[in-house]
């Protein structure tokens, strides 16, 4: 693993995130997705579709670039419904975990008024780190 998580017992519990991630290897800075598809279509209306293939996507970009879930080591989330974000976060939860299983990078939510793609509710951004002898080479 490129990258190791740390919770100091001085910060409040880090629940489904870690409050630090050191990184180890060729940075890679992954632009932010959103849940639509190849041709560039939004796939669904619903907050969850759209987290699960936003991630989706996100790990198609890191997978390219040589790296896996586990090299994450920063998501940034954007999205346009905070309460109902909130509201179903066991949903959002199930979708986070069956992808990532239980890897929780440092991580934060930002509630954001639109984002550029019309139709679009959530978009993630992240940052890995992925050791020599990926597709980066060394």
């Amino acid at each position: 693993m490129s990258v190791r998580l740390v919770n100091p017992a001085t910060l409040a519990e880090a629940k489904g995130f870690s409050h630090v991630a050191v990184g180890k290897g060729a940075p890679v800075v992954l632009a932010g997705q959103i849940g639509w598809d190849k041709s560039g279509t939004i796939v669904s209306g619903d907050l969850v579709d759209q987290f699960a293939l936003a991630i989706d996507n996100l790990l198609d970009a890191l997978r390219a670039a040589g790296g896996k879930a586990t090299d994450l080591a920063l998501l940034r989330i954007y999205c346009t419904r905070v309460p109902e974000y909130r509201a179903r976060l066991k949903e959002l939860g199930d979708a986070y975990s069956k992808r990532l299983g239980r890897h929780f990078p440092a991580m934060c939510l930002l509630g954001v008024t639109e984002l550029f793609t019309p139709g679009s509710l959530v978009e993630i951004e992240g940052l890995a780190y992925v050791e020599a002898g990926g597709a980066l080479g060394a």
